[in-house]
């Protein structure tokens, strides 16, 4: 079950992604089993970010998402 919930918020974020950088494809953001330092590296490239831009770049799109999609965020508001 935990895995289904990994594919679905990457399935999310994949399309964030797309949105904030037309560029990319779905096949810069292909994640598989052992294929996180490739995809990274195609991102790096891709984007012209860091290692550590990129990963900045999706955790605050990971922080975000959480809390745009928090139920008791929308009960609040």
């Amino acid at each position: 079950m935990a895995t289904s919930n990994i594919e679905q918020d990457w399935n999310v974020e994949k399309e964030n992604l797309k949105q904030r950088f037309a560029r990319l494809t779905n096949d810069d953001l292909l994640l598989g089993e052992s294929q996180n330092d490739e995809m990274f590296l195609r991102l790096q490239i891709k984007l012209g970010k860091t290692k550590e831009e990129l990963h900045k770049l999706l955790a605050d799109l990971l922080f975000i998402s959480y809390f745009h999609n928090d139920p008791d965020e929308q009960k609040i508001s």
